[in-house]
C-alpha cells in the first residue's frame, strides 16, 4: 500500500483534532486527509456512500480498499511509524476489544460534542451538503 485517504468530519472538533494529530506524526504510508462529504471526496470516490462517511471514519487505500470504523482507525495507526506495532496488536484477537471500545468511546464523545439535531455531521446548516466543505487550518 503506497497511500491512504482518510475521510473525516470537518465539523467535528474531535475529528479535526485527530486530523491535526495524524498530520504531526511520522508517516510510513502517506495520509491524505479529506473532509468527508466534500466536493473533493465526491470527485475522488464517486461510488462511495458519502452520507455514511459523515457518520463513521472511512479510509480508502490506493488500490480501492475501504476501511470503516475500527478497521479504519487501525489502518491509520498502521500507517504511522511510532504506532505500527500497536496497530498490529489491536488487530489481534487480544487487541480487538480494546480497539472497538476506543472507537465506541470516541463515537459517544463525538455525539455529545455535536448535541441534539446535528446527526448529519453538519449541524443542519448544509455547509457540506453543497459539496463545499473546507478543511480547517491547524490550531493556533
Amino acid at each position: 500500500m503506497g497511500r491512504l485517504t482518510v475521510l473525516y468530519d470537518a465539523d467535528c472538533p474531535l475529528c479535526v483534532h485527530l486530523r491535526h494529530w495524524l498530520l504531526r506524526q511520522r508517516q510510513l504510508v502517506p495520509l491524505d486527509l479529506v473532509p468527508a462529504g466534500s466536493q473533493q471526496a465526491r470527485r475522488l470516490f464517486p461510488a462511495l456512500d458519502h452520507a455514511a462517511t459523515l457518520r463513521e471514519i472511512t479510509v480508502i487505500g490506493d488500490r480501492g480498499q475501504v476501511y470503516r470504523e475500527t478497521s479504519a482507525w487501525i489502518v491509520c495507526l498502521w500507517a504511522l511509524a511510532d504506532h505500527r506495532a500497536k496497530a498490529h496488536w489491536l488487530s489481534t484477537p487480544a487487541g480487538q476489544p480494546f480497539a472497538r471500545m476506543t472507537v465506541l468511546a470516541a463515537a459517544k464523545w463525538r455525539e455529545a460534542l455535536k448535541g441534539p439535531g446535528q446527526e448529519d455531521g453538519h449541524g443542519g446548516d448544509g455547509r457540506c451538503g453543497d459539496g463545499r466543505c473546507e478543511a480547517p487550518g491547524p490550531p493556533g
